[in-house]
C-alpha cells in the first residue's frame, strides 16, 4: 500500500507495517557510531554482562527511528509534507540484537489544516513489538499530510 492521504487517515484506523525486521549487532554499533553515542550499555558486551540485562541493549533512538521508518511505506510514503513533532515516546521493554520487530500504527486524530487548503494534520500512535509480542516502543507523531482533494473557497 502506498502512502495514504488525509482523507484515508480516519480516526481509529489501524495499519500494520508490511514487514518485520530483525535487529542486528551491526545495526546497533553502526547507529551508535553515526550518532557518536559511546554508552557502554550499547557497545561493551563485557560491561553489559554486569548489568541487569546481561547483554548490550540496542540504542533506543535506533529503535524509535526503525519503528517510525517501518511504518512509512504504507502510511506516509509520498504523502507526508513534514513531521510536526513526536511526543509520549516510551520504551517499556528492551530491544536486543536478534530481536525481530513488527510495527502497528493507529490514527489517533485527523483534521484539515486551518492555514493550508492542500493539507491536514494527522496524529499517529506507532507501536513496536518484538517476536514474542512484547511492546518495546511507542510514540505519538504529528504529521502534516497531503490532501487528495482540495476544498476551494467559494466566491
Amino acid at each position: 500500500m502506498p502512502g495514504l492521504f488525509l482523507e484515508d487517515l480516519t480516526e481509529g484506523r489501524i495499519i500494520d507495517a508490511d514487514w518485520t525486521r530483525t535487529v542486528t549487532e551491526a545495526d546497533n554499533v553502526f547507529f551508535c557510531a553515526l550518532t557518536m553515542n559511546v554508552q557502554k550499555l550499547h557497545l561493551d558486551a563485557e560491561y553489559a554482562k554486569g548489568t541487569e540485562f546481561g547483554r548490550p541493549l540496542v540504542n533506543s533512538l535506533f529503535t524509535l527511528g526503525l519503528m517510525i521508518g517501518m511504518s512509512v511505506h504504507n502510511t506516509t510514503d509520498g504523502t507526508t509534507i513534514a513531521n510536526l513533532g513526536m511526543t509520549d515516546v516510551r520504551f517499556p521493554a528492551p530491544v536486543f540484537a536478534g530481536d525481530t520487530l513488527r510495527v502497528q500504527t493507529t490514527v489517533l486524530a485527523s483534521r484539515a489544516s486551518r492555514s493550508r487548503v492542500d493539507a491536514g494534520i494527522v496524529t499517529f500512535r506507532h507501536e513496536a513489538f518484538n517476536q514474542t509480542g512484547v511492546r518495546v516502543a511507542t510514540c505519538e507523531r504529528a504529521a502534516l499530510m497531503r490532501r487528495r482533494t482540495i476544498e476551494r473557497e467559494k466566491p
